[in-house]
């Protein structure tokens, strides 16, 4: 499962600290650059993930 925050901050500690986090990713960003919208930060990860599964079910 893949769990997004708001833009500036990301997931709040308390949900980060729950017991079936199991893994954290960041996008990488330059210092001083706005955040990532939303979905352009989720497409970004759905699509690593679906690289790193061997983009499983593209025609």
């Amino acid at each position: 499962m893949l769990m997004f925050g708001p833009e500036p901050t990301g997931l709040d500690a308390v949900t980060l600290a729950d017991e079936h986090i199991t893994e954290q990713v960041r996008i990488p960003m330059l210092a001083g650059r706005r955040s990532l919208n939303l979905s352009n930060a989720a497409a970004v990860a759905v699509y690593e993930a679906w690289r790193q599964h061997g983009y499983s079910g593209a025609l």
